[in-house]
């Protein structure tokens, strides 16, 4: 039977693909979710479009520059808008579930050996290697994100002013992705040709026509403004139910409460992947509301990069940690399970939404030009944005101390140059001269660096 008949027999069942093969292909595209976005969209682009030729080049770039204009992280919400297409709304479930399962139950069982035993020599020595090879990770995120989407000079200059923008003047997050979102749909409605879309995965224009869904709109992916109504309706009330229960049950100074509004919060602002928020989090985790010290949001992101599933998972590692430390009269380990579910509860209910609501809408916006242009801004912006992160993450890494500089409109915190750790400092740059020139994977490199960091233990340099 060839692809086209296929199309024809199986419209309501996956278009020829069981439900049971689909979970199958979901749960091995979960498992193999590692390397953060950029290595999670790789694997999906393998998987579904070249080995088992389920969408095409263009409808998965399609869908991923919607993905990646949405608050959340992106390779999550771009296998629900998959599975959504191949098997409606069970199979978004059924693929956006999946996609975060092996990283939920990853992160919590991290969490728990992090919490009874962080302060064990061997441990400390082991996340000690991790944050040094994770701040080289994070620099390779910015030459990795930069090499696609700073095509021109004005990408690059939208970049720059995003870096100078958030580093030494504060400005919020959102108003830097909404800024050049505005910037690229105009000049992309202008012709201008800086802002054509950088692509993504291995493809380029080749797109798969003859791929198991075809080119042509299913009968479940039409706009219905009742249905919309509807699935909105339902996914914000499983969104925000629980956390209003939460707030009148136990008031907005309960840390469940605090939990359930910051990462609500989160779940809207989170534009450009988890590199380009998670130096907002960390400073509100760390300096606001103190449920970590820098340290540890360090050890957290270690865990989120060398488990399967979104690097924002990190967050629920944060939830747990939060509540571990302010219990509200549970024991502290069952108040840090309920604090880490609740928090990718929040997080990750939103990503569903966005997907079930808008995706039918996004279908029928395929190829239109200011959309890419706003996408092509974007991505160029969170280029600086994640600058931004490794250099946060440098300073808390690398440096015992920082002097914070707060004299308007300047507001960024200045490196004290005699407290370098050169411990710290060495393994970074033996973990960048592996990522970099000798081309490590990433799961060696973090590897390495914990060997590395329980050897200096032993050896009594730190």
């Amino acid at each position: 039977m060839d692809i086209r008949a296929t199309q024809m027999e199986g419209a309501d069942a996956g278009h020829g693909i069981s439900f049971n093969e689909a979970f199958r292909v979901w749960l091995r595209v979960a498992c193999l979710s590692f390397g953060g976005p950029a290595g999670q969209i790789a694997v999906m682009h393998r998987i579904l479009v070249e080995e088992k030729n389920w969408i095409s080049e263009g409808r998965f770039l399609h869908a991923l520059n919607y993905c990646m204009l949405l608050p959340g992280p992106e390779a999550q919400q771009l296998a629900t808008y998959i599975g959504w297409l191949m098997h409606r709304t069970a199979g978004g479930l059924m693929a956006g579930g999946l996609f975060i399962l092996p990283g939920i139950i990853a992160i919590m069982g991290l969490s728990y050996i992090y919490a009874a035993f962080g302060n064990v020599s061997f441990v400390e020595a082991l996340f000690f290697g991790l944050k040094a090879a994770v701040l080289a990770v994070v620099v390779e995120a910015v030459f990795r994100v930069g090499k696609r989407a700073l095509k021109n000079r004005i990408m690059i200059a939208l970049a720059a002013i995003a870096f100078v923008a958030i580093f030494f003047f504060a400005v919020p997050f959102p108003i830097i992705i909404i800024a050049a979102g505005l910037i690229g749909y105009v000049g992309a409605k202008q012709g201008r040709p800086e802002f054509a879309p950088a692509g993504h995965g291995n493809g380029g224009n080749g797109a798969l026509v003859d791929s198991m869904l075809g080119e042509a709109v299913p009968d479940h992916v039409r706009p219905d403004t009742g249905r919309t109504i509807r699935v909105g309706a339902l996914w914000l009330a499983l969104w925000l139910v629980p956390v209003i229960a939460i707030l009148l049950a136990l008031g907005q100074a309960n840390v469940f409460s605090q939990i359930a509004l910051f990462f609500s919060k989160m779940a809207l602002v989170t534009f450009g992947g988890a590199y380009a928020v998670l130096a907002y989090v960390a400073q509100q985790a760390v300096e606001h509301y103190h449920w970590l010290k820098p340290h540890e949001m360090l050890d957290g992101l270690g865990m989120a990069e060398t488990t399967p599933g979104p690097l924002i998972m990190v967050l629920q590692f944060v939830g747990f940690m939060a509540a571990y430390r302010d219990a509200s009269g549970l024991s502290p380990m069952l108040a840090a399970t309920l604090g880490g579910l609740l928090a990718t509860w929040v997080t990750f209910t939103p990503c569903f939404l966005w997907i079930f609501v808008g995706a039918p809408y996004i279908e029928r916006l395929r190829g239109n030009k200011g959309l890419a242009g706003a996408l092509s801004a974007i991505t160029a912006a969170v280029v600086g944005v994640i600058l931004n992160l490794s250099i946060w993450f440098a300073l808390h890494t690398l440096f015992g101390e920082t002097v914070p500089v707060h004299a308007f409109p300047l507001n960024f915190d200045m490196p004290v140059l005699t407290s370098v750790d050169v411990p710290a400092l060495v393994l970074a740059i033996a973990a960048a001269t592996a990522i970099f020139r000798f081309k490590l994977g990433m799961l060696t490199v973090l590897a390495g660096s914990c060997a590395a960091g329980v050897m200096l233990r032993l050896a009594g340099v730190i």
